[in-house]
This record gives C-alpha cells, sequence and structure tokens, in this order.
C-alpha cells in the first residue's frame, strides 16, 4: 500500500481546499459537486444525519449562509494508494465557545475526487 503517493495527496489537499473555501463563501453548487452524487453517501452532522446525496443537498440549500468563517487547526489529510484518502480537521468559528472536529472519506471516481462519507461534530 502506498500511503501519500506525493501525487495523489497534493491532489486531495487540493480537493479539500477547494472543499473548504466553498464551505465559508457558501457556494452550494462547488458543495454538492464534491460530495459523490449517489444514494450510499452519507454526512453526519451536529443536529443532522444524512442519506444519500438529495438529503445533503437539500440541507446545503437550506443552510444559513452566514458566519461560516472558520479556523482550522491539526489538518491531517491522508492518502491510501490513488484512489482513496481521508481528511481529518478541527475547527473553531469566531464568537463560538466549542471546537468543531471533522472527517471526510475521499474516493477518486472519473470525476474528480469526491466525498463518500462526511461526519461533523462539536466538542464539549
Amino acid at each position: 500500500m502506498d500511503v501519500n503517493n506525493p501525487e495523489a495527496l497534493a491532489e486531495l489537499t487540493a480537493a479539500f481546499q477547494r472543499y473548504e473555501q466553498a464551505l465559508v463563501t457558501n457556494d452550494v453548487a462547488v458543495l454538492d459537486e464534491l460530495f459523490r452524487m449517489a444514494p450510499e453517501t452519507v454526512r453526519y452532522g451536529v443536529n443532522e444525519h444524512l442519506y444519500g446525496h438529495e438529503e445533503i443537498a437539500a440541507f446545503r440549500a437550506a443552510r444559513p449562509a452566514v458566519g461560516l468563517a472558520r479556523t482550522l487547526t491539526r489538518t491531517v489529510i491522508t492518502t491510501y494508494g490513488r484512489d482513496h484518502g481521508t481528511a481529518w480537521t478541527e475547527f473553531t468559528r469566531e464568537g463560538q465557545p466549542r471546537t468543531g472536529r471533522q472527517s471526510q472519506v475521499w474516493v477518486r471516481f472519473p470525476e474528480g475526487w469526491r466525498v463518500v462519507a462526511a461526519h461533523v461534530s462539536l466538542a464539549g
């Protein structure tokens, strides 16, 4: 198993950064694009459990577009082979006392790197 192949790691890091930029700017089209369009895609959030791309897209469309800026810490992106990877990070939002945690499982498909499973939680 080739862990952190430099080319795959650079590609996944760029995809994660694109996701993060879309998240803080509420670019719903890019967020929808980066989650695999399939019924098997899941996202567990702080107050929601979403199964399938349609539920995830509906959540994104209804999400408030304010207060999205955040600071990331302890980000770890790892690739396994050329087509699988994970992204883990902690985040804080200005004025929010709690630390958030985000994890994503990414897979490379013909259309590019896509999130197939994601989890968001708050500490404390």
